[in-house]
């Protein structure tokens, strides 16, 4: 059963995971063991339950215990739950909570790029994608579009960001996904699982989009670049294919997030 904790002392410590740690102090690098992160939302906390991730607490209006939140907590024993008005909330996190609900959960333990690519014939991936809101999008299209796993380099954007679960809607608990190694050439390590790589930029000799070859291909990898500079030429050279989006309009390129649904749409499982 819940233990049900009215807020009356914003300065409580058992608040700091909600108020006053920053995304990196909930990485907590020097004990990953104990490492947190932030989920919002009864959809997004749900499935992340579903995905086996462990809560510590929530953080709820208190409407929700008996509410919304109910089904949650009936789930997950005797975890502390915090409650407070929706304005007092607010006041505390400094901002305004997405169907007033948080819950603070243990960070799962990732699994190697090679077993998530294991059975996978589509993967996406994210080459120092900074953005929390575009890694978000980029997992919610590839859960919607067919894709069966991300990778990302470790230079990019953390997909258990606070922003980038809410922007999902916990897709990123929904799709496997692992960070690629930060030595030696990835593009190879992927080619040595059987992967063809499809490093999405901009050039002369650049295939299109909907070239036949590129959907006959038993195992696609859909390689995306950072925000505004795009993909490293280093990692386009290694690449076997080069394939752009066509542009109208002058237009010279979409954003990364945009650029992923509809090469998604286009590569992804579904439209095989």
């Amino acid at each position: 059963m819940a233990r049900i904790y009215s807020i009356h002392d914003f300065g409580a410590p058992e608040l700091d995971i909600y108020a006053r740690l920053t995304e990196n102090q909930l990485v907590n690098r020097a004990d990953p063991e104990n490492a947190l992160f932030i989920a919002e939302s009864p959809v997004v906390i749900e499935r992340a339950l579903d995905a086996g991730c462990v809560p510590v607490s929530f953080l709820m209006e208190e409407k929700h215990v008996e509410g919304k939140g109910r089904p949650l907590l009936e789930r997950c024993g005797d975890v502390p739950v915090y409650t407070a008005s929706l304005e007092t909330l607010t006041q505390l996190t400094g901002f305004h909570l997405t169907r007033g609900m948080l819950c603070a959960m243990r960070r799962p333990r990732l699994p190697d790029y090679r077993d998530v690519c294991a059975g996978a014939s589509r993967i996406a991936v994210l080459e120092n994608v900074m953005n929390p809101t575009n890694i978000g999008a980029i997992f919610r299209s590839a859960a919607a579009l067919g894709m069966d796993a991300v990778l990302l380099t470790a230079a990019g954007s953390d997909p258990l960001y606070r922003r980038a679960i809410r922007v999902s809607m916990g897709t990123v608990f929904q799709v496997p996904w692992a960070y690629l190694p930060e030595e030696g050439d990835w593009v190879a390590a992927l080619g040595a699982l059987g992967f063809k790589t499809a490093a999405m930029a901009l050039r002369q000799d650049s295939v299109r989009l909907n070239d036949p070859a590129l959907n006959r291909e038993e195992k696609l990898a859909i390689v995306l670049g950072t925000e505004g500079d795009g993909l490293a030429g280093s990692t386009i050279a290694h690449c076997d294919y080069t394939v752009c989006i066509p542009m109208a309009h002058g237009v010279d390129s979409l954003n990364v997030a945009a650029a992923s649904a509809v090469a998604f749409y286009q590569l992804g499982n579904m439209n095989r």
